[in-house]
């Protein structure tokens, strides 16, 4: 395999896995993924993320908050939309599609609101997954830098594929940024962008069989020639 394939290979094959094996993610790769993340680009070179990598002991106190909170609270008010504040199709036929695809993989019956929030309230535990990131930025930062983040976690994300590993990234753990800054130290001049969990895959995971859709070049792009 051409190291153009293989590049290739981990974006394809990227996926958000909602299952893990506990097998433990050595320290030494998280750092190799974080400093390889950390040549994603960043307008002049600013590098505008933060994170905050847990595992352990550690990753059972926040899980345990995170879990607490959903089975017993309202989320408390975001610190930015992540979502459309109005829904419109096509955005949301999309949405609807994926979650149908979602819930019937993990045996939720439409209209099943106590099942809906038990698989809601696995993200609150990372999935199972060994090692549990938070990622911060500061408040102060505009648009551009989130775009920055973005690539950020992508760069992860991939590097994470190029070694045998896998991820989802995690917005609902911005529901509850108090819990969160509360648990991790996080001060309040740093707003939660979101999670993420890393680790191996669990192949017995039935929801793990879900590919999401995507939509051919033509359907959103121009090509402007001669």
């Amino acid at each position: 395999m051409t190291e153009r394939n293989a590049v290739d290979e981990a974006i394809a094959s990227r996926r958000s896995v909602r299952g893990y094996r506990p097998d433990p993610v050595p320290d030494a790769t998280i750092r190799e993924l974080i400093a390889l993340a950390g040549r994603a680009p960043s307008g002049s070179n600013i590098q505008p993320w933060k994170v905050h990598v847990v595992t352990g002991a550690a990753l059972g106190r926040l899980t345990a908050a995170l879990s607490d909170a959903h089975e017993g609270e309202e989320p408390e008010a975001r610190e930015y939309e992540y979502y459309p504040v109005n829904w419109r199709d096509p955005y949301l036929g999309r949405r609807r599609t994926l979650g149908w695809q979602l819930y019937g993989l993990a045996g939720i019956a439409k209209g099943d609101r106590e099942g809906a929030k038990r698989q809601m309230g696995r993200n609150f535990t990372f999935f199972g997954a060994p090692v549990g990131l938070v990622f911060t930025i500061d408040r102060d930062m505009e648009q551009g830098s989130w775009l920055d983040y973005g690539m950020f976690l992508q760069t992860l994300m991939i590097a994470a594929r190029g070694r045998g590993l896998d991820t989802c990234p995690q917005a609902a753990i911005a529901s509850y940024p108090g819990v969160v800054r509360r648990q991790l130290g996080i001060p309040e001049s740093e707003m939660v962008v979101c999670g993420m969990a890393l680790g191996h895959a669990d192949p017995d995971e039935p929801v793990n069989g879900l590919r999401a859709d995507r939509e051919p070049v033509a359907a959103y792009t121009v090509f402007h020639g001669a």
